[in-house]
């Protein structure tokens, strides 16, 4: 059983991380606070697995000033795009075989 989830991407076994792809997937930009609340984690949850997606290029973090005040915004990249839909694609597979 275990040779089935050999396509399974690691960067996404975390619900944080699966969380944070799955909105960008149907988001073009989501900032800081909106991610937070839509997951419903802390500041510090959320920025630690966001510099790990950042860190294998699967998003963008782009720090800007709105006025005086600082705005986060992430954004998914096609490296990301690609990998997100391969777990899905490997967890569909893995889903497929356990029915038989």
């Amino acid at each position: 059983m275990i040779e089935h989830l050999e396509d399974i991407n690691k960067a996404f076994e975390s619900k944080v991380r699966l969380g944070i792809m799955s909105v960008l997937m149907v988001n073009e930009e989501v900032d800081f606070n909106s991610l937070k609340e839509l997951l419903g984690v802390t500041d510090g949850n959320l920025a630690s697995h966001t510099r790990a997606l950042e860190s294998l290029d699967y998003i963008v973090i782009k720090k800007q000033f709105v006025g005086r005040k600082p705005r986060t915004t992430f954004a998914r990249t096609g490296k990301g795009e690609k990998a997100f839909r391969a777990h899905l694609a490997a967890l569909e597979s893995f889903l497929n075989k356990m029915e038989r």
